[in-house]
């Protein structure tokens, strides 16, 4: 029987060590040994195989900021916002993403290597499995967005990918290879499709949420497809999540508001794992929430937001919205809730972390919309952008060829309806990441204005959309580089 021990799962190819205190067990005496002898202590480990890290810190890379003032900006923000190579290891940077999300797969291998072998139920061990394998696919699925290029069915068997890590560290410093993009696609469809035939969250007690549901998995299959392009299987998918009434799967952000009497009411609601529209909810530690980096201030959230074709309608940003000042000129959306856990009961030390949710239900239609659109099924795209109209403007508006023509000033209706779908998801997904990969996705231009005035730009080819692997994954893992 193999034993588990939970100090042991850390050592990583990278060369990369853990952050010292975001995981209890990194605590654990090494003689206390877990011993994973039953699908239940399986299940627990698998809540481990959720990255700790968020990639929110990509906002600061996009188009969604502006220069702030009065704001906390240690070094990896203005290398995040310059768009240099991050040398930092803390919290909210790459090279903590890479190291907390690779230690989350490893949790996940440690359960795929033994659940088969155990006893019990096997629709129990079925759906452990399934878990394991649709966290694994996600992990890497993330991580070959991030520090890779975007899919491209062309270029994607020669581009660098990313190590794919399918069995359990054995060794300190193990070496891995990067695969190519498309190699590490494969892998990630092979692994989100088994899972999906597995996953199963009857077995969760009460938190189905904080696990991948049938649901939640069927938003990872809409926005991987999405990403591939192939744009039946996205359909496929996005169909069977949201069903004959996708209304339900959106936030009615105008109730929320009339139901909360304060802005901490409406902020954590936003993440609240009952609201039908979040599909998967996290836990990440991250500072993203508190007063430093970079923020859009008044004119730049305006711009955004008025960027429709009914002009000051869009409820994200009504009078009633609660919007929190960052730094000076810094404007935030109620979006996270600011909590703190203490290294222990007496102590004033701890980490920073907020619950937010990984899908959603609004990613999901906006996806299939999108599809959509690239196989000429205009009507059924409108129709999909009507439920998040009706959701997202007052006024009762309605949404069609004629009145996107006269908006974005050309006779192309499927162009026309994209654009439009490129400033939902912009505004939708406001200081939660997704910005980052659709500039990656379609090769966005970003300038960002300086202290002094000038600006600097960020070409739609330019090599630093792909983010820079650690260096001690250079250095002691012996990985490739991504060129600069």
């Amino acid at each position: 029987m193999r034993k588990s021990l939970y100090k042991n799962i850390a050592a990583l190819a990278t060369g990369l060590v853990l952050l010292s205190g975001c995981d209890n067990y990194l605590e654990e005496n090494p003689d206390n040994r877990v011993e994973l002898n039953t699908p239940e202590k399986a299940a627990q480990l698998l809540t481990n195989a959720y990255s700790s890290a968020g990639y929110t810190f990509t906002e600061w890379m996009g188009d969604n900021v502006t220069f702030t003032t009065g704001t906390t900006k240690l070094t990896e923000h203005v290398q995040l916002y310059q768009w240099e190579d991050v040398t930092s290891i803390n919290q909210d940077t790459p090279a903590n993403f890479w190291t907390s999300t690779y230690d989350a797969i490893a949790h996940a291998n440690e359960v795929l290597a033994i659940i088969d072998q155990l006893p019990g139920d096997q629709a129990r061990k079925d759906a452990v499995k399934g878990e394991a394998l649709l966290t694994r696919a996600y992990g890497h699925f993330m991580l070959v967005n991030l520090f890779g290029k975007h899919f491209n069915e062309e270029t994607a068997d020669e581009d660098l990918g990313i190590p794919y890590v399918e069995e359990p560290e054995t060794e300190f410093i193990k070496k891995y290879d990067r695969l190519s993009v498309e190699e590490v696609y494969n892998k990630i469809e092979d692994d989100l499709l088994d899972g999906l035939e597995l996953v199963d969250e009857s077995f969760y007690a009460n938190s189905g949420k904080y696990h991948f549901s049938r649901n939640g998995a069927l938003a990872f299959a809409s926005r991987f497809y999405l990403y591939k392009a192939d744009y039946t299987n996205c359909v496929k998918y996005s169909s069977e999540m949201l069903g004959a009434d996708p209304d339900v799967f959106l936030k009615d952000i105008q109730t929320l508001l009339s139901e909360s009497a304060n802005p901490e009411d409406f902020i954590r609601s936003f993440a609240d794992p009952t609201d039908q529209s979040n599909l998967l909810v996290v836990r990440n530690v991250t500072n993203f929430p508190v007063s430093v980096g970079f923020w859009p201030d008044q004119t730049l959230l305006r711009r955004i937001y008025n960027n429709n074709p009914w002009s000051t309608d869009d409820v994200r940003t009504s009078l009633n919205y609660p919007i929190f000042v960052r730094g000076n000129n810094g404007l935030a959306l109620a979006k996270y809730q600011f909590l703190f856990e203490r290294t222990s009961l007496t102590s004033n030390v701890g980490l920073y972390y907020t619950i937010m949710p990984a899908f959603r239900g609004e990613e999901v239609l906006l996806n299939r919309a999108e599809c959509y659109v690239f196989q000429n099924r205009v009507s059924q795209a409108l129709a999909d952008l009507q439920v998040l109209v009706n959701k997202r403007y007052s006024g009762n508006r309605v949404i069609n060829t004629q009145t996107l023509r006269n908006y974005y000033q050309t006779t192309n209706d499927r162009l026309n309806i994209f654009y439009f779908i490129l400033d939902e998801r912009q505004k939708e997904f406001m200081h939660e990441g997704l910005r980052w990969l659709d500039i990656k996705r379609f090769q966005i231009e970003v300038t960002h204005p300086l202290a002094d005035g000038s600006t600097i730009s960020l070409d739609a080819d330019d090599d630093r959309q792909v983010l820079q692997i650690p260096q001690a994954a250079i250095d002691i893992g012996g990985l490739k580089p991504n060129p600069r």
